[in-house]
C-alpha cells in the first residue's frame, strides 16, 4: 500500500514494528521483506 498522507500508521505483521508517517515521499513501506499494513 502506497503512503498517501502524514499521520498514517503502519505495522509489520511479522515482527510488530510500527511506523508513523511524518513526510510523504511516495512508495511503500517494507519490513521483514513484506509490505507493512496500514493501521486504521
Amino acid at each position: 500500500m502506497a503512503v498517501s498522507s502524514v499521520g498514517e500508521k503502519y505495522v509489520c505483521e511479522i515482527c510488530g514494528n510500527e511506523v508513523e508517517v511524518t513526510v510523504v515521499g511516495g512508495g511503500v513501506l517494507v519490513c521483514c521483506g513484506e509490505e507493512m499494513e496500514l493501521v486504521e
